[in-house]
């Protein structure tokens, strides 16, 4: 049997998706022998691989690179999930998208306002986008699992019914926030 190919991306935001994510339990167990993950923050893959089955994404896309691996993932991916609050809207990290000067108004609060040591703007991170943007504003998302972060129950339920061939329902089984 060939095992379906999965990957999971994070993008802007904390983490707490992907904690989610492992916190199916056992369930992970079932999971390895139905799937294989080809690129994950989890693994050390560099570039994202051809041919993937399902693609989860957590966290906005805030910067060049996150928007460049987003377009390659969704060329790349038949389904595409959107999982978490940030990816379906923006969520905390589309806070920034109300200062008014934008991106440089985010480096400079970060790097040299709030610097503990010499302030001084990074030169080694990707450009900020002029504002961060949920998945659905970039490209096109399969489904999305609302939450921060959304419950391991849900994340399994959407996986289980997506390996089986059926489209997950998600009325009455979600909620923002």
């Amino acid at each position: 049997m060939n095992k379906v190919r999965v990957a999971t991306i994070w993008l802007s935001g904390c983490s707490g998706c992907h904690m989610s994510f492992l916190d199916q339990d056992e369930f992970l167990l079932e999971l390895a022998k139905l799937v294989h993950f080809v690129y994950s923050p989890l693994i050390d893959v560099k570039e994202f691989p051809e041919n993937v089955d399902i693609t989860i994404v957590e966290g906005a896309v805030g910067n060049e690179e996150q928007l460049e691996l987003l377009e390659s993932a969704r060329k790349r991916t038949k389904q595409l999930i959107a999982l978490g609050d940030c990816a379906v809207h923006g969520n905390v990290t589309s806070l920034r998208n109300a200062l008014k000067k934008g991106d440089r108004a985010v480096l400079e609060r970060a790097y040299l306002e709030l610097a503990d040591t010499t302030p001084q703007l990074p030169t080694d991170v990707s450009p900020l986008l002029k504002k961060a943007y949920p998945l659905n504003e970039i490209v096109e998302v399969d489904h999305f699992i609302p939450g921060c972060p959304p419950p391991a129950p849900l994340i399994k339920y959407v996986l289980t019914e997506l390996l089986a061939g059926r489209k997950p329902v998600m009325e009455n089984k979600a909620k923002f926030g």
